[in-house]
């Protein structure tokens, strides 16, 4: 396949990301009546729990005016557009893919905040009262497994790159190992 195709790949499932993060908000709010119920204990250790994010990771950055909430949404969308930047001139699959979760989980999240003034997060993991996460949503999963892939992978394809490259002489580029 060729790094187009990859790319496009990588389009594709940036928007199966959105329109699943989209319709899980929209059964949250809809259907299910997440914000009038509270929760739904769907496991032990798993629950439905209603929130509204009005920061971003980890509560920070909150928006607690109109003017922030709209700050918040130019950085966001400016941060998206570095990653379709980034996307289209990636040419290693795997990078793409990690690039497209990102990407899909951003828009999500800017969808909401631009719509709503805040994001939908309902995916409560817990183990008693211990919550090793904070409440999140498709979106936030996406992005979070997106930005660990390219951290593994700027890890892992570094040292395989400088081994590579130890082995050919000086004058000679190291190859690029997908």
């Amino acid at each position: 396949m060729t790094a187009n195709a990859y790319r496009m790949i990588g389009l594709g499932l940036a928007g199966i990301v959105f329109l699943l993060d989209q319709a899980m908000k929209f059964l949250v709010m809809g259907p299910l009546a997440l914000p009038q119920r509270g929760a739904i204990e769907l496991l032990p250790i798993f629950a439905l729990r209603y929130t509204e994010n009005h920061g971003i990771s980890l509560g920070l950055l909150t928006a607690d005016s109109n003017a922030s909430r709209w700050l918040l949404v130019a950085l966001t969308a400016a941060i998206a557009t570095g990653v379709v930047v980034w996307l289209l001139r990636e040419k290693l699959l795997g990078e793409i893919v990690a690039l497209a979760l990102v990407l899909g989980g951003a828009l999500g999240n800017i969808v909401d905040r631009s719509r709503l003034g805040f994001v939908i997060d309902y995916a409560d993991l817990h183990f008693g009262d211990f919550r090793p996460f904070l409440i999140f949503n498709i979106a936030d999963a996406a992005i979070t497994i997106g930005v660990l892939l390219l951290l593994a992978r700027s890890l892992l394809m570094r040292d395989k790159r400088a081994d590579s490259g130890a082995a050919t002489s000086n004058d000679a580029p190291a190859t690029e190992i997908p």
